[in-house]
């Protein structure tokens, strides 16, 4: 049987990068770049003020101070978005609002808040003059061309998930459009003759479908595209035809859920071997031993165990990294803290990933039980932000042991 980071790094040797697409920048947040973004101007493209106040020259205000302000006649006024065609010379000054190109002559800007000009903030007229309070050197206040980017600057480079602060930077550069990764399509299908779907009434022995909307949530979560298959019966022929329809469709990943165990109506292994092959079945770990890896037609396949809980570990471990790596995240691992029980935790040998609440208390992060361990105790889930990691051949770690914590959230009361 093998480890989890041998049947990890098995399946992530079949996965690379998927091709790109051209997608609207304003749309692009979350995507994964790819292509150089180089800046095609510089960033101010023009020096312009960082302040309302008014743009002098620095050696008409050397000595200024309150005491003994200096007094300059006032020219005219500097709007934003337009190129001024004044000219601050000696004695002047222009009055000149927070982004407006600087005006010739003028290497200062002086706040409006250094100067007796209080009307200018109610939109007052521009005065005669004004008396600046206070010196400033050359440069004062002003946000110079390419301060921020030089023309020819590589900005972004491929791999780059793009933020919000991203699309910002390539709409300043006049990007409307962005090339990045194409996002994996992921066919989600659910196996079992028990289940119903979530807006009907189970009866007797049945239960709803919870694999396929939570599978379709986490494929959504890590970039990918879910495609929904529905619920196959517990029929290798029912089960073929999904399979086949999800090649059909072009998908890039298929998941499927139950059926690739040891029981009698297990009979989603026997389907894609008809279509394909499994490289292994079972990974020795808890909960999931049941995991499945091969392929349907060429198109790489997880069989993940019926259990919610085991699902979405498996999900977690093995089919997230595919799936981001498909996509071209350059982070493929979930980020690991150092936890120390605050109780007990226990395992049957296995490599475990125990469901666990995550707190900071007094600089140290903290590790308690999000609740049951069972394999069918959703609830749990929803009580977690954390897996703790109990590592093979471990049975019992006590209170106080300190162990890895897979984050799966970054809830406030842990910083």
């Amino acid at each position: 049987m093998l480890s989890v980071s041998e049947a990890l790094t098995r399946i992530l040797a079949n996965f690379q990068t998927l091709n790109s697409e051209v997608f609207p920048s304003e749309s692009a947040v979350g995507r994964v770049l790819a292509e150089t973004i180089r800046a095609s101007l510089d960033l101010p493209p023009f020096p312009n003020s960082s302040m309302d106040g008014y743009a002098v020259r620095a050696a008409d205000v050397r000595a200024a101070t309150t005491q003994s302000p200096a007094t300059l006649a006032v020219i005219g006024d500097v709007p934003a978005g337009l190129l001024p065609t004044l000219e601050v010379k000696p004695g002047t000054a222009a009055r000149i609002m927070t982004g407006a190109h600087l005006p010739d002559g003028a290497d200062a800007v002086i706040p409006i808040e250094a100067t007796d000009d209080q009307r200018s903030s109610l939109g007052g007229p521009v005065p005669a003059s004004v008396q600046i309070m206070k010196p400033v050197d050359a440069g004062a206040y002003i946000r110079q061309a390419g301060e921020d980017v030089r023309a020819g600057d590589t900005v972004l480079s491929p791999g780059t998930l793009l933020r919000p602060y991203d699309l910002g930077v390539l709409a300043a550069l006049g990007r409307a459009e962005v090339r990045v990764v194409r996002r994996p399509r992921v066919a989600v299908l659910s196996t079992g003759d028990e289940l119903v779907d979530v807006n009907q009434l189970p009866g007797p022995g049945q239960i709803r479908n919870v694999n396929s909307y939570t599978l379709a949530a986490l494929v959504r979560k890590y970039g990918g595209e879910p495609v929904l298959l529905g619920v196959a019966p517990d029929d290798l022929e029912a089960v073929s035809q999904k399979l086949r329809s999800a090649v059909g469709q072009g998908v890039d990943v298929i998941l499927s859920s139950a059926g690739v165990s040891v029981g009698a109506y297990d009979v989603v292994k026997s389907a894609v071997e008809r279509d394909g092959e499994l490289e292994f079945w079972k990974v020795n770990m808890r909960p999931g031993k049941p995991l499945a890896y091969g392929r349907v037609r060429g198109v790489p396949f997880f069989g993940l165990p019926g259990n919610p809980v085991s699902a979405i570990v498996g999900f977690e471990i093995f089919a997230r990294p595919a799936i981001l790596k498909l996509g071209g995240h350059a982070r493929l691992d979930k980020p690991v803290v150092q936890a120390v029980l605050s109780e007990p935790f226990y395992s049957d040998g296995r490599e475990s990933y125990l469901r666990a609440t995550v707190t900071r208390q007094d600089g140290v992060y903290v590790a308690r039980s999000a609740g049951g361990q069972g394999s069918n105790i959703i609830s749990a889930l929803t009580r977690s932000n954390a897996f703790v990691v109990m590592a093979e051949g471990v049975m019992e770690a006590p209170a106080g042991t300190v162990l890895n914590a897979w984050m799966l959230d970054w809830p406030e009361e842990v910083f």
